[in-house]
């Protein structure tokens, strides 16, 4: 009796410190790189994105391009590249992430030598320069936007991922029922040993089962918090992030199109039609832009959404009109309308209620995953020395009763 009560507790602490570790390791894997790797890598799509698009406005330009295009597209390779290295940190060696992050890497080297050559030539006069901006473009599209995609893709997978192992169900479901066997024993063995020697009370397994019984209380108000606080990082920072996420790139895809089609002169219809389909499906009930759930989630952030779908109709109606002048024949119109202070600073008003809001989500999640690791670091090592002491009482209560009753 006495061999399998020990056994049971020196079991029951050592799944309470695996428990502990598991959850612990979790959450800080989910809040300290699948996260931060998602993050980085919906920047790096964006821009890369927002560098095609300024480039492609730059040219639009002609001649001496805007020193604030200038400086935006170089900031957006700066990003490009700084997220990349992050992202390159935190990814497994062999893993898709870190080959996704190989190729955008070298992808962005080519990209930046043909985007500078195409501005050389523009500045010249020479209609090459068309050519090298349409091949950096093409590049840019097909090849580093889909990577780029595929690695915003896998990092949500590890999110996810990243959810459940955090949450580490098996190893709590297994500790609760050790816990439950524990208790059962306990309460059997002091009911034995009560006929057995004919004592009441057992004071050294009575002081063994209230330490169980806390160990088992204390265990279910630390994980059922872990679980909420993860649940909130979930539902009011990952969930809108990924949805906010999905309306910035197709923001910027809505906007590289407009100034593609503009630098084709007519020869480029697919452009537009991607835009249309990217504005239906940025716009559409329950979107990426008008989701109700904002609201309903904090109505700041609600506020924040609508600010932003507000500002993209101006924009779509100016777009209109960029559309209207460019197949009617004044091109020159429709260019200076697409790259103008008011079409410009309508689409900064659109990203900028965009990027507040996601940041806002981005800091939900990280609060909620710093609340959801306290306490698991003391439970690891808590666990283990209650397990230990539940040993200790439970010898000191047996051994002498076993004594007597030989």
């Amino acid at each position: 009796m006495m061999g399998l009560l020990v056994g049971l507790a020196i079991l029951v602490g050592l799944v309470a410190g695996l428990a502990g570790y598991s959850t612990r390791s979790g959450t800080s894997d989910l809040g300290g790189r699948a996260q931060p790797l998602y993050v980085e890598a919906e920047t790096i799509y964006s821009a890369l994105a927002d560098a095609d698009t300024t480039a492609a406005q730059a040219f639009l330009a002609g001649g001496l391009e805007p020193p604030a295009l200038t400086r935006r597209y170089e900031d957006d390779l700066e990003r490009a590249s700084v997220a990349l290295s992050a992202a390159a940190r935190r990814t497994g060696e062999g893993s898709a992430t870190a080959a996704a992050v190989r190729d955008l890497t070298s992808g962005v080297s080519r990209y930046a030598e043909l985007v500078a050559t195409a501005r050389a030539d523009n500045r010249q006069g020479l209609p090459v320069g068309a050519s090298y901006l349409a091949a950096a473009s093409r590049l840019n599209r097909d090849t580093l936007l889909p990577r780029a995609d595929a690695l915003f893709t896998l990092s949500r997978g590890e999110v996810d991922h990243g959810f459940a192992g955090a949450r580490s169900v098996l190893w709590l479901v297994f500790l609760g029922l050790l816990l439950v066997v524990l208790v059962v024993a306990l309460l059997r063995a002091q009911r034995y040993l009560s006929r057995a020697t004919r004592r009441t009370f057992n004071v050294r397994l009575i002081a063994a089962t209230g330490l169980t019984v806390a160990l088992a209380v204390g265990a279910t108000g630390l994980f059922i918090a872990q679980n909420v606080h993860l649940h909130r990082a979930a539902h009011d920072g990952s969930t809108p992030m990924k949805s906010i996420a999905d309306g910035r790139i197709l923001a910027l895809q809505i906007r590289g199109d407009e100034a593609l089609t503009l630098a084709a002169r007519g020869s480029d219809t697919e452009s537009e039609k991607k835009l249309q389909a990217a504005k239906q499906q940025l716009e559409a009930r329950d979107g990426p832009l008008t989701d109700p759930a904002y609201a309903r989630i904090d109505p700041g952030l609600g506020l924040r959404m609508r600010q932003a779908a507000t500002q993209f109709q101006r924009y779509a109606d100016l777009h209109t009109k960029v559309h209207a002048m460019d197949t009617g024949g004044d091109y020159e119109g429709a260019v200076r309308l697409a790259i103008g202070t008011d079409t410009t600073a309508t689409f900064e008003n659109v990203r900028s209620a965009m990027d507040e809001a996601f940041e806002g989500r981005k800091a939900v999640f990280t609060e909620e995953i710093h609340s959801a690791g306290r306490g698991l670091g003391v439970f690891t090592v808590l666990g283990l020395v209650l397990a230990l002491i539940i040993c200790a009482l439970v010898i000191a209560g047996v051994r002498p009763r076993l004594e007597e009753y030989r």
